[in-house]
């Protein structure tokens, strides 16, 4: 058969429906690949596990469409991260606490998805609990980038991005806490969406900061994108944060397009100190697409955007420690028994289950919710997040679209930064401030560095504007990004 391992899922949909190509050879290329993988000196390591059974649903799938059956995604197979919840399938979130675990259902996203007729076929490797931004933090070991196997993927969602890269899947479901997604669409030469927050469900998703998270998709065109995005977004009861707004259309042709006349805002303050200078040529090149088609593009000071990574490590942490105190060996996961009662068995258990990051950050967390630090730290910190949503939303009154490089650096090598927390953070650089203010965010491919390292810039616009978003984005491939 054709090598189908990394078209995209439009294409892949075509060929199915001209019976060139079946879901099952497409499920077979993608193992053959990643067992291909697996057999090499260094391996990527994106699946924690295909499944068994990923080839009967594909062959159901093939019957489903021999009969006659039309769906949106029928018999696409796609890569889920070890944080979504699919049904009778181990989730362990890449963390030892969660051993032994297996799900009781799926998440919303899932169930649509699959209603749809896709193919959930494997678990994505990730940052313990999605806290990292490497994909280095996990007990099944780091993720590679399939450019330079001696670099990051970029995390927490590495596993989910560099399946699609590698032709391991058509498309993959990642998370979002400050730029999980983004970020390893960037260092893998991705589509990355972080869409609004409440647009798709969090039903399912193991939960890290509640008023962060966000599920977002790795896709190889914004037409793919465009396509999940219709299938998976919309109300749902299950998740009091989802919201009842109108979800964009499944065709990349219905949605705004065309770059002349947009506003284009652009930050000094992602740019400067610490920015590789090849990613700036990148960035810089964008910025003249967008002015060579009509765009009007404005370099702005925004001072808030300084404040957001510290925003962000004050506000997840928090969130993070309230949220994971329900991993404690009783309810459910791995339970070790320190033999001393019931409080050993939760020190014990928490001890051995949690790697280095995960407790660096309840450690952090709860020192900023402790009495006496919670005014200065916490509080203060919602306060200045609440500035930044309005400052923002009025930034989005005059502009249509914010425009930064999505990372200051290309893919940096594999232990660079493990040791150093604080360069570790500053990945996140230009990614926090649309988690902080739940406005949707999408990383393009922008070019390659002279050693062939991937480069994404980013635009976000104002809540529910992923069709402008994409559109964008499609534009601009038009125009010769």
């Amino acid at each position: 058969m054709m090598d189908a391992t990394k078209l995209p899922v439009v294409e892949i949909l075509s060929l199915i429906d001209d019976g060139k190509l079946s879901s099952e050879e497409l499920v077979k290329a993608y193992r053959a690949a990643l067992e291909g993988d697996r057999a090499s000196a260094k391996p990527l390591n994106a699946y924690v596990e295909f499944f068994d059974d990923a080839g009967d649903l594909a062959r159901a799938a093939d019957a489903r469409r021999k009969a006659g059956e039309r769906l949106p995604l029928l018999g696409v197979p796609f890569a889920v991260k070890d944080n979504i919840s699919i049904a009778g399938r181990a989730l362990t979130c890449a963390s030892d606490i969660l051993e032994g675990y297996t799900s009781p259902y799926s998440a919303t996203v899932i169930e649509r998805l699959v209603a749809a007729g896709a193919i959930p076929v494997g678990r994505t490797n990730m940052d313990e609990f999605a806290m990292g931004s490497s994909c280095e933090y996990s007990r099944y070991g780091a993720t590679r980038n399939p450019f330079d196997r001696d670099r990051t993927p970029g995390g927490s969602s590495g596993g989910s991005a560099v399946a699609v890269a590698a032709g391991m899947a058509a498309f993959s479901l990642g998370s979002e806490t400050g730029g999980s997604v983004r970020l390893p669409a960037s260092f893998c030469g991705l589509y990355g969406l972080k869409p609004s927050y409440g647009r798709l469900s969090r039903y399912g998703l193991v939960a890290f900061g509640s008023s962060l998270d966000q599920i977002g998709i790795c896709a190889r065109t914004a037409g793919d994108a465009a396509l999940i995005l219709s299938v998976a977004a919309g109300r749902d009861d299950h998740d009091e944060t989802s919201a009842d707004a109108p979800v964009p259309g499944a065709r990349l042709e219905a949605l705004p397009r065309g770059l002349a006349g947009l506003r284009v805002a652009v930050p000094g303050e992602f740019s400067g100190i610490g920015t590789d200078p090849e990613v700036a040529s990148a960035f810089e090149r964008v910025i003249s697409l967008f002015e060579k088609a009509g765009a009007a593009v404005e370099r702005i000071s925004f001072p808030l955007l300084k404040s957001c990574i510290a925003l962000y490590y004050i506000i997840a942490p928090a969130e993070a420690s309230s949220n994971l105190a329900r991993f404690d060996g009783i309810r459910y996961g791995a339970r070790v028994d320190g033999g001393k009662g019931l409080f050993s068995l939760y020190s014990v258990t928490r001890d051995r289950g949690f790697g280095p990051e995960v407790k660096r950050r309840i450690v952090v967390g709860n020192f900023v919710l402790s009495s006496g630090y919670v005014d200065a730290y916490y509080k203060k910190a919602l306060a200045v997040r609440t500035l930044l949503v309005r400052e923002l939303t009025g930034l989005f009154g005059r502009f249509d679209l914010l425009l930064s490089p999505t990372s200051p650096t290309p893919a940096f090598r594999i232990g660079e930064k493990v040791d150093d927390p604080v360069a570790m953070y500053l990945s996140d650089l230009c990614t926090t401030f649309a988690n902080l203010a739940g406005v949707p965010a999408l990383s393009i491919p922008a070019g390659a560095t002279k050693s062939g390292l991937p480069i994404g810039v980013q635009i976000a616009g104002k809540l529910f504007s992923e069709p402008l978003l994409l559109g964008t984005a499609a534009a601009l491939r038009g125009e010769g990004l």
